[in-house]
């Protein structure tokens, strides 16, 4: 088992061992202590020494493993800084290319692409590679469309590699009066000598959707809200567009001595079937009507059928008269209840919060 132990160790401390035997031999090589004695202080002394020769191993491949996972530690850091200054890189280009585009600057904009870059026209489907052939097609954009807007909103941002990453959002074109144009586009940008160039764009437009705000624009003035105060009570009408502009949606309520006696909302749309503005009303107490809206100069009529909560049948003309983009005037004529004539709703005056 000794001579074992001995060949399991490395040559300092074989030397180590013949050291310990000296003292125990003298030079003569005779034993100075008994065989028996000298047997055991020798197995007892390898055994130490095979047992610190252990404990160095182990501690030496401990360090070695701190050192090594510090390396780790420092190298995922540096890896995150990196990381970090890129995103913020990727951001100030994209700033400054908005900023460039919406100034007209066809030849900064150019500069934000790689040489070797591929760019499609959104106007004309067009595609060019190179820089001084997509400052090209932005001077063709720019002139076609006087006032050109682009809006960004990225959603996210990825590396593919340390030079390569990959944009995703909505860009927003607008210009004038003309509806604002969105579409879904993924940008690649590459590093090159330490700068990131756009090397590619592609778009993916989103769903055509129908509106009918061409039909609705001449109401667009009641978005907002609106208030008619008198003595004994008052009507607040709040006004908004829904989705995709094909309603004005008007919420209202009825305030008699500081508590609200009545509310509803109103939907106005077009009708394309009868090529018609219309309207449907429904109130708290359960009541509801329906209107057809027509236009004379400045004002409007709205004439309405409907049915009260107790299931008597209701009509009336209503007159919106418009004054300014704050005040218009509201007032109900021909109106019956149950086919008895009632007595008109005399002219009030609304005005803008």
């Amino acid at each position: 088992m000794p001579l074992e132990i001995v060949k399991g160790l490395d040559e300092k401390s074989r030397f180590a061992v013949r050291l310990f035997v000296t003292g125990i031999i003298d030079s003569a090589h005779q034993p100075i202590l008994g065989n028996h004695e000298m047997k055991q202080r020798l197995a007892f002394s390898l055994l130490s020494l095979a047992v610190t020769h252990s404990v160095f191993f182990h501690l030496t491949a401990t360090a070695q493993d701190v050192t090594a996972t510090a390396q780790d530690v420092t190298a995922k850091a540096q890896e995150d800084d990196a990381t970090g200054n890129a995103l913020e890189a990727l951001r100030s280009a994209g700033k400054l290319y908005v900023q460039a585009f919406n100034t007209h600057d066809a030849k900064a904009l150019s500069k934000f692409w790689s040489p070797q870059a591929v760019y499609i026209n959104r106007l004309t489907g067009e595609q060019v590679s190179g820089r001084e052939a997509i400052s090209a097609q932005f001077e063709i954009i720019f002139k076609a469309k006087q006032g050109l807007q682009l809006d960004v909103d990225v959603q996210s941002l990825e590396f593919v590699s340390p030079n390569v990453a990959v944009e995703n959002g909505t860009a927003t074109l607008s210009s004038g009066a003309a509806e604002p144009r969105s579409v879904d586009y993924s940008a690649v940008y590459i590093r090159s000598d330490g700068q990131w160039l756009l090397d590619r764009v592609t778009d993916d437009p989103q769903p055509l959707v129908q509106s009918n705000y061409q039909q609705l624009k001449d109401l667009e003035w009641m978005i907002g809200s609106w208030v008619d105060q008198a003595d004994d009570g008052q009507v607040a009408t709040d006004c908004r567009w829904s989705k995709n502009k094909n309603f004005v949606v008007r919420t209202f309520t009825v305030s008699v001595a500081g508590r609200i006696g009545l509310s509803g909302i109103q939907f106005v749309g077009w009708d394309p079937a009868n090529n018609q503005i219309r309207s449907w009303t429904f109130d708290s107490d359960g009541g509801f009507s329906e209107g057809r809206w027509s236009k004379d100069a400045n004002r409007w009529y709205v004439r309405k059928q409907g049915t009260t909560s107790d299931g008597s049948r209701a009509t009336a003309v209503n007159i919106i008269t418009y004054v300014d983009d704050n005040t218009f005037t509201l007032k109900s004529t021909q109106r019956t209840l149950a086919g008895d004539l009632q007595p008109n709703v005399d002219e009030v005056v609304v005005v803008k919060q």
